[in-house]
């Protein structure tokens, strides 16, 4: 445990950024899951060679890829509004100090940063899937992409102090 903490110590940036990398690997594990409930269950868009699929053994409905598209994005879209207050959570109680701004702010942005890379994403998901018929899995993975490019800038240095 010493080790740790002298480690904290020495290089407070890196144990900030490992800290942040797993409350974000939470929110992606918790993300995947909530879309692929609502992307099999709520707004049919997985297909038979979808990885989920294909592990669990899941009944797919056939649809269009206009309509696939449509219902991936509904699904990350819903899966977002849930998954992104887990995370606000983790991020205020675990990683970063909060105090730059009075509470309701600081959530109001960090939604309005997620929101941003949520909103890139999902465009280029529903891009991929209508223009190229791809897999919603793989379309998918643009959203994990244009998260952590954006959203780990923006908290440090725009929502919270530090």
């Amino acid at each position: 445990m010493e080790k740790i903490a002298a480690l904290a110590e020495a290089h407070p940036g890196l144990v900030q950024f490992l800290k942040y990398a797993l409350a974000g690997g939470i929110g992606t594990a918790l993300h995947v899951v909530i879309f692929h409930l609502f992307a099999w269950k709520l707004f049919p868009a997985l297909q038979d060679g979808d990885w989920a699929v294909k592990a669990l053994g899941l009944p797919v409905a056939q649809v269009d890829d206009k309509r696939r598209s449509l219902h991936s994005m509904f699904s990350n879209y819903t899966a977002f509004l849930i998954t992104n207050f887990v995370v606000y959570v983790i991020n205020v109680v675990w990683v970063f100090q909060g105090g730059r701004h009075v509470w309701y702010m600081e959530m109001l942005l960090f939604y309005a940063v997620s929101s941003i890379s949520v909103v890139i994403g999902t465009t280029a998901m529903g891009w991929l899937i209508r223009r190229f018929g791809m897999l919603t899995s793989l379309a998918f993975c643009a959203n994990l992409v244009s998260a952590l490019l954006i959203n780990y800038a923006a908290r440090k240095f725009f929502i919270f102090k530090g």
